[in-house]
């Protein structure tokens, strides 16, 4: 792994959706990550349906490569009520989970923190949820607003030189381009943007979900957002470097 002019370069992807019948499908290219990435970020949705045994096929796939692997789970991965176990079988596989959590990773000097959460639904200024209404709406509308605050700590609290932010969930309708709007709020949250503005030197926040969005959108404040669903980016990774300019390697 080589920084080189305080540039980190962030590989990412999403969505890949891992089981049996598609073990394999990345790592050929995974196998040379470390020739043009610092790190990997996997945003979520790496299972089909949230057991334990396609977790082991991501173990798999994603275990053993050149640079450290952050991951969070996605909607997805909860799906068989197993999110814990399958946790743990990606940490024992040595990669980093995380949810409204965030870790400090060093190359060469350059602290990247990241922090990283599943996220919610809810939409977007003018089009969202409130807490108001019936107890299934407001209990809705209140766990994507705490999620929210959770990872808008998590993301506050990391000492590092500059910060990114993982979710699945998307924090910006601009990435959604391309999904009916009628599916917006389950799709992701204002919420999740303004965590990620409130936090001091984000350079760039990553998320997956929107299978038919479009790759790039910027946060209210000013953020680089990348939707890296494996669907939109339609390789193994993408690759972007992280620095004063945010641009694809």
């Amino acid at each position: 792994m080589t920084v080189r002019e305080n540039r980190v370069r962030v590989a990412a992807v999403g969505d890949v959706h891992l089981d049996a019948d598609v073990l394999g499908r990345y790592r050929p290219a995974l196998e040379h990550v470390g020739e043009k990435a610092d790190v990997l970020l996997l945003a979520g949705d790496l299972t089909r349906h949230g057991t334990t045994d396609e977790a082991r096929c991501v173990a798999q796939e994603f275990g053993g490569l050149a640079v450290p692997v952050v991951a969070i789970l996605g909607n997805h991965d909860y799906h068989s009520d197993q999110e814990y176990e399958v946790a743990k079988v990606l940490e024992d596989a040595g990669l980093t989970v995380l949810e409204c959590t965030g870790t400090v990773v060093d190359l060469d000097g350059v602290r990247v923190g990241i922090a990283g959460t599943k996220g919610f639904g809810g939409g977007f200024a003018g089009a969202c949820a409130s807490e108001f209404g019936e107890p299934e709406m407001k209990a809705f509308t209140r766990h994507g607003r705490e999620v929210a605050e959770r990872f808008g700590h998590a993301l506050a609290q990391l000492d590092c030189d500059v910060r990114i932010a993982l979710t699945h969930y998307s924090p910006v309708p601009e990435t959604l381009l391309g999904e009916p709007l009628e599916i917006y709020p389950f799709l992701g949250s204002y919420q999740l943007a303004q965590a990620i503005d409130a936090a001091p030197t984000v350079g760039l926040a990553v998320h997956g979900h929107a299978h038919a969005g479009s790759e790039r959108g910027t946060t209210p404040g000013g953020v680089p957002v990348r939707n890296v669903a494996h669907p939109v980016i339609k390789q193994a990774y993408n690759v972007y470097q992280l620095s004063s300019v945010l641009a694809p390697v």
